[in-house]
């Protein structure tokens, strides 16, 4: 019962945080005007600025952010105890992370639905501007190449999602058919979507639709899928939004909803009957192998409280397609708290749930037992495929209270996930498009703007990045250890955007402000913590090529620290700047 009251209260807490600090931002401090013209609506071109359905947006938004962020991020994040990874995913989502991901959207929408780079060379300068540039395409670089390869980890961990995840694509393209072509009232087709879509995870338990990607010409089954997902990734990033991209973000938010809802009955019947309790240690000091919690704990669990990564879909992808200016509240500061409750279940899963059964070498182990098996150190919770383990266990273990079968709770949990990361996959690389494209087009190489130009050479960088240590697709992963603080610095450069925004405009600039000063010390302190560690590694390493990725790792994650300070001191100037001129002009 004690996790059923734990869930209740922090659900409750999103709810009233939305009608009441979501309310304030949208009406006393963005004042959102209903008779505004949206971008989607000025700039129509039916291919990239598409005025939208309110549902359908924040379903294209909200699977776009989500990912696999709130899933992987609290199920490493719970080896320092379930309080702390609860606290800061609770607080930090309502007065951070929402905030960040509304304000995106709606900086992004006042200024023609440019990216949050150019909004940065609006409000802080030319010089920010490229800085920003550089900081996105290189960790939208790292998003492309790595969720090729999350996706084809959970592939060969589960063969029985593979048919239903790919069976998405022609049920999605028939959805957007039967609503944008033969003008269908939305309630019938997406019924029927999701129907067919639950048919197909069904289907994925029989044995002779369970696929293993087999090694062709040398390249590994990893590398193998890498090079599919990235052919996806160009088609999808290259149609209109109407004809795959957002019926399937779409139909993929309605595959969330039921999950969360099945996990939500799930933890209310196992907890009521007292066989879901907490297992996890509330708090744990010192796991053995783990950075200290502070700073990492904040660059560990990310999208759950707060994402860069979100200011470049809200700015990339979302700005162009919501159609009025007031539709951004649920939009923009909705989706994040939804996505803080899914980081909440998962907290659940991993806390509570995989302490109903943990099978592990032909051994069954419960309770607290179970947990340190799985989080014996950061090591062995460190993994990728470790990470979605623990989650699918869990999250099955508390549907199987419902009666819902151990093999299908396991297959709507891995389709779930690997879903979760193709609409980041194709987001990202459409947002990359838009990068590439802004980029070029500021320095007048026209022919980069084009978007087919622009899709190939986001793929290719994206390709060059995965195939860079070989067959297996695997590249990326070499710069995964900088991502989580890449991710965050660029978190804290869209605040400070926010922030000059609203000095600007006279508003009251801290509630953008304090997130902007909390999370740009807590990212630098552990960017610095990591270069150290880099450079430590790259010294006294006995391995060549461990030594080599080091040095890598070392110069890239310091550019990245260099540039992120150079633009903080820019922006702080230019927003000291504002408030003198404004206290200047005061009356006396």
């Amino acid at each position: 019962m004690q996790v059923v009251l734990l869930m209740v209260v922090t659900f409750v807490g999103y709810l009233i945080a939305y009608h009441t600090y979501g309310r304030f931002l949208a009406r006393k401090i963005f004042k959102l005007r209903e008779d505004a013209v949206a971008p989607s609506v000025e700039h129509d071109d039916g291919v990239d600025f598409v005025p939208t359905r309110r549902g359908i947006i924040f379903g294209h938004h909200y699977t776009s952010i989500a990912g696999t962020g709130p899933i992987v991020g609290p199920a490493i994040g719970i080896i320092w105890g379930w309080v702390p990874a609860l606290i800061w995913v609770f607080v930090g989502s309502i007065v951070m992370g929402a905030v960040h991901d509304f304000g995106a959207v709606v900086i992004s929408m006042r200024n023609r639905g440019k990216s949050i780079s150019e909004c940065a060379g609006e409000y802080l300068g030319p010089r920010v501007k490229y800085i920003f540039f550089f900081i996105v395409f290189l960790l939208l670089l790292i998003v492309i190449a790595i969720f090729g390869v999350v996706i084809a980890v959970i592939f060969n961990m589960y063969p029985q999602s593979v048919f239903p995840v790919w069976m998405e694509i022609p049920i999605a393209m028939g959805l957007g058919w039967a609503i944008y072509k033969q003008k269908w009232r939305v309630a019938i087709p997406t019924v029927l979507a999701v129907f067919l879509m639950y048919v197909t995870v069904v289907m994925g338990h029989v044995e002779m639709l369970q696929f293993k990607m087999p090694t062709l010409l040398g390249i590994r089954p990893t590398g193998m899928w890498v090079i599919v997902l990235l052919v996806y990734a160009f088609a999808a990033s290259s149609l209109p939004v109407t004809t795959l991209l957002q019926p399937r973000d779409y139909i993929n938010a309605w595959q969330l909803f039921i999950a969360m809802g099945l996990l939500i009955l799930g933890v209310v019947t196992s907890g009521v009957s007292g066989t879901l309790r907490l297992v996890a240690p509330a708090y744990n000091a010192s796991p053995v192998g783990a950075p200290p919690i502070l700073p990492f704990l904040f660059i560990t669990i990310a999208c759950g409280a707060i994402s860069g990564f979100h200011s470049l879909v809200a700015s990339g992808t979302t700005s162009k397609q919501v159609k009025k200016e007031t539709d951004a509240q649920l939009i923009g500061y909705g989706s994040m708290l939804l996505e803080a409750a899914l980081a909440t279940l998962v907290i659940i899963a991993v806390a509570a749930g995989i302490g109903m059964a943990y099978e592990t070498g032909g051994e069954t182990f419960l309770g607290r037992e179970a947990w340190d098996k799985h989080y014996a150190s950061w090591a062995a919770a460190e993994g990728l495929s470790s990470k979605i383990t623990a989650v699918v266990i869990g999250s099955a273990n508390m549907i199987g209270a419902l009666g819902v079968p151990r093999w299908l709770g396991t297959i709507i949990m891995g389709v779930f996930i690997a879903s979760f990361a193709g609409t980041t996959l194709d987001s990202a690389t459409r947002i990359q498009r838009y990068v590439v494209a802004e980029l070029f087009g500021n320095i007048k190489v026209k022919f980069m703007t084009n978007r087919y130009t622009a899709t190939t050479f986001a793929v290719l960088t994206a390709a060059g990045l995965a195939f860079a240590t070989g067959a297996n697709g695997k590249g990326a992963m070499q710069l995964w250890p900088m991502f989580g603080a890449g991710n965050q610095l660029l978190a804290s450069l869209a605040l400070l955007v926010m922030t000059k925004y609203l000095a600007k405009k006279g508003r009251n600039y801290l509630i953008a402000g304090i997130p902007f000063l909390f999370m740009v010390s807590v990212t630098v302190w552990a960017v610095v913590i990591n270069e150290c560690t880099f450079v430590y590694d790259a010294l006294y390493a006995q391995d060549s090529s461990v030594a080599a990725k080091a040095w890598l790792l070392s110069s890239i994650n310091g550019a990245v620290l260099l540039l992120a300070v150079w633009m903080s001191a820019e922006g702080v100037l230019s927003f000291i700047a504002i408030v003198r001129a404004r206290n200047s002009h005061a009356p006396q």
